[in-house]
């Protein structure tokens, strides 16, 4: 249950103000269907962070519990710097095909989310905790946690993005302390 908690909780707190919880205010404003759009994200997050903690997992394996501590806590550390940093969404990245919301939210949530911070952190928590299940039921939680309000009340949180700027910096403490018990060998 530890497994799933903080890979929760961490992912969460990510997903605060990211370009992907902003993808999912521009999905409900332009289909305005918040079920199709909420299995989507469901879906997209599912495979992407299976993906991202089967890597993890892999990899964990190939290293020594030393050299794998460092690389975790390096990792969190890289995370929370990148935290600082706020996500915009490219005019680009704004443009919608003209398919249906489940297929529009899946493919562009899937795609979005390759190399992010949220599925970075699903690859650090992978080569930290198990089992792999555990790990991608939690990020998806986290994900959903996020995402699922922002789909329900877009116009609400569009109006007050401002205040989200302020989460970065509560994540970026939570992933340098990650990465600071990882340093120091807590919960080895």
């Amino acid at each position: 249950m530890d497994t799933f908690l903080i890979s929760t909780g961490v992912v969460a707190i990510a997903e605060i103000g990211d370009k992907t919880q902003l993808l999912a205010l521009i999905l409900a404003a332009r289909f305005r269907r918040p079920l199709p759009i909420i299995l989507g994200i469901f879906v997209a997050t599912v495979l992407n962070h299976f993906a991202a903690g089967w890597i993890g997992q892999q990899v964990a394996g190939m290293i020594s519990p030393l050299v794998l501590r460092w690389v975790i806590g390096l990792g969190f550390l890289a995370i929370a710097a990148w935290a600082l940093v706020p996500d915009e969404m490219g005019e680009e990245e704004a443009q919608i095909k003209p398919y249906g919301a489940f297929v529009a939210t899946t493919l562009a949530f899937f795609l979005a989310e390759i190399g992010d911070k949220t599925q970075v952190a699903t690859v650090a928590l992978a080569l930290k905790y198990q089992p792999l299940w555990a790990v991608v039921a939690g990020t998806t939680v986290g994900m959903m946690i996020a995402d699922v309000p922002a789909v329900f009340v877009g116009k609400w949180i569009a109006a007050r993005m401002h205040i989200l700027r302020y989460v970065r910096f509560v994540a970026a403490a939570v992933f340098a302390l990650l990465g600071v018990l990882a340093l120091l060998g807590v919960g080895s």
